[in-house]
C-alpha cells in the first residue's frame, strides 16, 4: 500500500468522529471530501486572509467543507470557478449578481452551482485572467503542505490545466481547508506531482507552510487514461488546443 494511501486511511478513521455525511455517499471518504465540525471556523480563517480579501477571481474545488466559503463568496459578489464534481461537465462559473439575494446558500451548494453557475470553457477562462486565489479541500494535509486528495487525483488535473494555460503558478496562493483531525503534524517528502499548499486554515487555527519545492506544472498526458480523457471534457478541449488529439 502507498504511503500517501496509508495516510488517507489512517485519518479517515478519525474523519467519521466529525465528518457532517453527505446526501449521496454519506461517509465514503473515497468519494466526497466531507463537510466537518467547525467548517464555519476554518472559513472565517480563510476570508481574514488578505490574499483572500483582494482577490478578483478565485477558483474553488466542488468539496462540502468550502460550501460556506462559496457562500460567503457568492454574497460577497466576489467572481469564481469551481469544477463539477469529477470534472464530468467541465467547470461553472459564478459572476457578481448571477444569484439573488437569499438564495446564497442553496446556490453554494453542488445542486445549486448546477442551476446559477454558468458552464464556462478553458478558452473563456483564458480570457478572463488569472487566478489570485485557490482553495481546495483535502483528505488530508501535511504541516509541510503535501495535500492528499481522495485518491481520484482530480485537483492535480485542474492544477495541470490551470498552470498549461497560465492561469496559475508557484506565485498563485493555494489554501487548504480541513479539520484539525485531517492535518498530519510530520513533514513528508513532496513527490514531482504533489501540489503543495500556502496555508492551512482549520478550526482552530492558521498554519503557514514554509514551501521546500517547486510545484508541479501542466498536464501529464503520459499518466491519462483514454477514458479519463474521454470522460472529461476540459481535457478534450486542452489536447485540442495543443494540438494533441
Amino acid at each position: 500500500m502507498s504511503n500517501s494511501k496509508l495516510v488517507r486511511e489512517r485519518i479517515w478513521g478519525k474523519l467519521k468522529g466529525v465528518a457532517k455525511p453527505d446526501t449521496r455517499f454519506h461517509l465514503n471518504f473515497g468519494e466526497v471530501i466531507p463537510d466537518f465540525e467547525g467548517s464555519e471556523a476554518a472559513t472565517d480563517r480563510i476570508t481574514a486572509l488578505p490574499e483572500y480579501q483582494a482577490s478578483k477571481f478565485a477558483f474553488i474545488t466542488p468539496d462540502n467543507c468550502l460550501v460556506e466559503l462559496r457562500r460567503r463568496m457568492i454574497a460577497e459578489g466576489k467572481p469564481f470557478v469551481m469544477s463539477t464534481y469529477g470534472i464530468f461537465r467541465g467547470f461553472l462559473y459564478v459572476e457578481p449578481g448571477s444569484v439573488p439575494k437569499g438564495a446564497e446558500l442553496y446556490a453554494a451548494w453542488l445542486d445549486g452551482m448546477e442551476h446559477f453557475g454558468r458552464p464556462i470553457t478553458l478558452e473563456e477562462i483564458t480570457k478572463m485572467g488569472r487566478f489570485d486565489f485557490m482553495v481546495t479541500g483535502a483528505s488530508a494535509v501535511s504541516v509541510d503542505g503535501v495535500r492528499f486528495g481522495k485518491g481520484h487525483g482530480f485537483f492535480d488535473l485542474e492544477w495541470g490545466m490551470f498552470t498549461d494555460l497560465g492561469l496559475a503558478d508557484d506565485n498563485t496562493p493555494v489554501v487548504a481547508a480541513v479539520h484539525d483531525v485531517q492535518v498530519v503534524e510530520e513533514k513528508l517528502h513532496p513527490s514531482e506531482t504533489d501540489i503543495l499548499v500556502d496555508t492551512i486554515a482549520t478550526p482552530t487555527r492558521l498554519i503557514t507552510v514554509e514551501r521546500r519545492g517547486r510545484r508541479p506544472r501542466g498536464v501529464k498526458w503520459e499518466l491519462l487514461s483514454p477514458e479519463q480523457l474521454q470522460s472529461t471534457p476540459p481535457l478534450r478541449e486542452l489536447a485540442h488546443m495543443r494540438g494533441i488529439a
